[in-house]
């Protein structure tokens, strides 16, 4: 059911219906104090009838509120408020000198509190008025289910798997052909809620559940209004609320980090790919990266192992392509880290040092699981359930949720076979669990071995541990992403 919006007129669903026509009351409060302060900012003869007429308008508490909140924005203590001409309003300036909404930075002056108060009403609101979305329940888990199928898989064996995982499929009557990103984000969002005590206390308000996609949307406008990823959101115009636009890992990123959680971003691709392979559509300026954060660096970078070092080439000075994401815009990779020197091996005794193409993705995805997990393979298992958070795994046109990694062991002089295990939101969850619970034919829709990835370029989002906080968030607005060569 749905019913047309009172302000704009949209048809807009029935259950987002108060949510939306909210949104209008906010944005046409901040609009009446920004007017109210041009108003004040004029000249004494000019100001008192024009403040009249306005009172009119408003109950006399409602005018007290907005004269003693439109002072403040045209208070001028320096750079940080607006500047004020006789027919419009400027935007609060920042380091950049860009507005408010686009800004990485945050300014000390009373505008920018007032901004800020704006933003914390509307997720006060959203908190409220969000919807927790809906999916296919499976009676003992569907991660439970997989871990039995993969127990009675014949031949040798060892997966990783992460543990509780929701699958979100994409829905016909919703989101099918383009809501694929906002699913694998869902799914992520179900393991960081169940496992991680830390991260459910601070994403979606701590509402405790995974909401929906439009409710998504709004976070996502929230993350853009708030710093996060200025240049990505001026993609989108700030705006995604309602649409059908695709989205990829920076977006996922941005989400998650506008709640301190600390997200990252890894490329893989073909050396020296030409930018003409690729069809740019609203493309994003370069990015540059001067650092990397997180545990995950030491398989980026080999720093102890001889042989030829890795080559760090900044992507502004050369040739090599970053990458475009599913959601038709052209993210940036500005460094590149070639394998020339993988690890020799990890703690579960990988020799990767001879792979080619797209195993290096592959084995990046080991190490990823198999992290400080050595202890556990003191008893033999073909099924170790890791802490690790799925990967929201991007490539051109799909997305998909990487929920572990699988290593078949083959006789002597044979190479091992790899595995990755991966919830597709394009398949229906049903389907799943079906095949799941007789253990025939799951295989087909869970496991891709090296030689699907056929792309000439992936993307990864991971998640460290821990929630940042002060210095590190302001860090966290810009995106950066490493490019490993393939």
């Amino acid at each position: 059911m749905s019913s047309s919006c009172p302000f704009c007129n949209r048809i807009i669903p029935l259950p987002e219906l108060e949510w939306h026509a909210n949104n209008h009351l906010v944005e046409e409060e901040l609009s009446r104090d920004m007017e109210l302060a041009k108003l004040i900012a004029l000249t004494p003869e000019e100001s008192p009838s024009s403040l009249a007429n306005a009172k009119t308008h408003l109950s006399e508490n409602e005018f007290a509120r907005d004269m003693e909140l439109a002072q403040l924005i045209a208070l001028d203590p320096g750079d940080s408020s607006p500047r004020i001409s006789d027919d419009r309003v400027e935007p609060f300036s920042s380091v950049s000198g860009e507005t408010l909404e686009a800004s990485t930075s945050t300014s000390s002056g009373k505008a920018t509190d007032y901004e800020e108060s704006c933003i914390e009403e509307q997720v006060s609101c959203l908190v409220k008025l969000q919807i927790r979305s809906t999916f296919h329940w499976v009676e003992g888990g569907l991660m439970t289910l997989l871990h039995k199928c993969l127990e009675l898989e014949n031949g040798s064996s060892i997966t990783i798997l992460s543990e509780h995982v929701n699958h979100f499929q994409s829905l016909k009557s919703e989101d099918v052909g383009w809501g694929c990103g906002w699913r694998n984000i869902q799914m992520l969002s179900s393991h960081l809620i169940t496992q991680r005590h830390e991260v459910r206390e601070v994403i979606f308000g701590g509402s405790g559940f995974v909401p929906d996609i439009p409710s998504l949307q709004r976070w996502l406008e929230i993350a853009w209004k708030r710093g996060f990823d200025a240049v990505g959101s001026n993609s989108f115009k700030q705006k995604i609320y309602g649409t059908r636009e695709w989205i990829g890992t920076t977006e996922c990123a941005t989400l998650f980090r506008s709640f301190g959680v600390r997200a990252r971003i890894v490329d893989f691709g073909r050396k020296e790919i030409p930018r003409s392979q690729f069809v740019q559509i609203n493309g994003r300026d370069k990015r540059k990266v001067e650092r990397v954060y997180g545990p995950m660096d030491k398989f980026l970078v080999n720093k102890h192992h001889g042989g030829p070092k890795a080559r760090i080439i900044n992507h502004e000075d050369t040739e090599i392509s970053s990458v475009l994401s599913g959601s038709g815009n052209e993210l940036d990779a500005p460094i590149t880290i070639t394998n020339d020197n993988l690890p020799a091996h990890n703690e579960f005794g990988r020799h990767p040092s001879m792979t080619k193409g797209h195993q290096v993705l592959v084995d990046w995805v080991w190490n990823y699981f198999s992290d400080k997990m050595s202890n556990k393979m003191d008893i033999p298992q073909r099924v170790i359930v890791s802490d690790k958070t799925p990967l929201y795994f991007q490539h051109f046109g799909h997305s998909r949720t990487i929920v572990g990694i699988q290593v078949r062991r083959q006789r002597p002089g044979i190479p091992e076979q790899y595995f990755l295990i991966v919830l597709d939101p394009g398949h229906r969850t049903v389907e799943l669990e079906s095949t799941l619970r007789k253990n025939v034919g799951w295989q087909r829709f869970i496991k891709r071995g090296v030689h699907t990835l056929k792309k000439p370029q992936y993307q990864l989002c991971y998640i460290d541990p821990g929630i940042a906080h002060a210095e590190e968030m302001e860090q966290l607005k810009t995106l950066d992403s490493i490019y490993f060569e393939s």
